[in-house]
């Protein structure tokens, strides 16, 4: 078993080399789709592979993360990245309750090992220091990175974000409740 280290990052830690050996990569065979109102799993196929210049736009963006006041995760096992997190710092919604999950992603050859569950973890820990009721989430519609949202306990989302349904049309719009009924931090 792979001992994995997680820390916040500092925006002079995050630059082009922190990303040399992750592995971005999806090979994704289904996506879901609202269609008059219903959600449907759909074969959509298509393999994401990111190169150098999505690496360059990630820097740059979770730089501008830190630098905003929002929160870096990283995962590092001997050192290297292996998976990351990000929560923005801008609050939204009608009641200001959202903050928004802007990234977690897991290196290609470490996920299934629990990486993104902790990431997650520390991640709705933040928002809820900061202040935040909700975790929300513009994510992948593909059938396993709505399996993995599903497990975490999140919800298709209350509101939504109308910017962030703008930037990406076929994301699904998810939510993560930060509290449970009786007003207690929910664990995961």
């Amino acid at each position: 078993m792979k001992t994995i280290d997680y820390k916040e990052l500092k925006k002079t830690e995050i630059d082009i080399t922190l990303f040399a050996s992750f592995n971005r990569y999806q090979d994704v065979k289904k996506c879901w789709r609202k269609e008059n109102g219903e959600w449907i799993l759909k074969a959509i196929a298509f393999t994401e592979q990111w190169g150098s210049d999505e690496y360059e736009i990630l820097v740059k963006c979770l730089q501008n993360t830190i630098k905003t006041g929002g929160t870096v995760f990283g995962a590092f096992y001997n050192d290297v990245l292996v998976g990351f997190a990000s929560i923005e710092n801008q609050f939204f919604g009608s009641q200001k309750e959202y903050l928004q999950l802007s990234s977690i992603h897991i290196s290609y050859e470490n996920r299934d090992m629990g990486i993104g569950k902790k990431l997650f973890s520390l991640a709705c820990k933040k928002a809820k220091e900061i202040g935040a009721q909700k975790l929300y989430i513009s994510t992948h519609s593909s059938e396993e990175s709505q399996a993995f949202y599903k497990a975490m306990g999140c919800v298709e989302a209350m509101e939504y974000n109308d910017k962030l349904v703008a930037e990406e049309p076929c994301d699904c719009q998810l939510e993560y409740c930060l509290f449970n009924k009786h007003n207690e931090y929910n664990y995961l």
